[in-house]
């Protein structure tokens, strides 16, 4: 039970589409006495857009700990906090957890405020079984590392879903299919965006096709299928 007046809003935000805002976002922003964000730039454009203003306090993973007394006593004081990441929903591969936990610990009220996920998004835009489903976050940059990753995820019958950047990406699925095997998967690139893109196909087809062309951009999120039963 909540004991304190101060609230944390854990608020979904656009991964592209700013028509992706819900209602009740918007609202949690207009609400808010701070928002404490990943990157001021990024947070200040889309609050620019909707035409809010409220104080940011950045909060990323080098000084989320630093942060957290400032937070947790605006809390105390029964202020709302509004917790942003660049895009989509914050915690899942982004700052925000220290911040939820010591709230909670706290007696502070938080409040998830749902709305875009890319991890959800890529997923029902796969074609590929949406559950069980496992989401890995990035795989390490480290070529030892990044194999063992999905080696330890081989044995697991889920379809399983990962982040990566442009630069790592054809290393990451060449270790993929190295240590999954040659599975279906599905690529999604600049999801909701302009040039949003879905690639379909067994992990050597993709490899294949964005091999061949002159550069790979955008934010991705690759879906693996869980492996294939052998006939028999």
């Amino acid at each position: 039970m909540s004991l304190l007046r101060g609230r944390l809003l854990v608020v979904s935000t656009p991964i592209g589409n700013l028509g992706d805002l819900s209602p009740r976002g918007r609202e949690a922003l207009e609400q808010a006495d701070l928002v404490a964000c990943e990157d001021t730039r990024r947070t200040g454009w889309l609050l620019s857009q909707l035409g809010i203003r409220r104080p940011m306090l950045s909060l990323n993973d080098h000084n989320e700990r630093s942060r957290l007394p400032r937070l947790l006593a605006l809390l105390e004081e029964g202020k709302t906090v509004a917790l942003v990441s660049d895009a989509g929903t914050p915690l899942v591969s982004d700052p925000g957890f220290a911040l939820v936990r010591a709230a909670i610990e706290l007696g502070a009220r938080v409040e998830p405020v749902p709305g875009a996920s890319a991890i959800l998004t890529a997923l029902v835009a796969s074609g590929l079984p949406p559950y069980p489903f496992t989401f890995a976050g990035f795989p390490p940059p480290r070529a030892g590392k990044r194999r063992a990753f999905f080696r330890e995820l081989a044995p697991l019958p889920h379809t399983v879903i990962f982040f990566e950047s442009p630069h790592r990406l054809l290393a990451s699925l060449e270790d993929a299919r190295h240590e999954l095997g040659d599975r279906p998967a599905a690529l999604g690139r600049e999801l909701t965006k302009l040039y949003e893109e879905v690639l379909r196909g067994r992990l050597s087809e993709i490899e294949a096709e964005l091999a061949g062309r002159p550069a790979i951009k955008g934010e991705l999120v690759l879906v693996v299928g869980r492996a294939e039963k052998a006939p028999g």
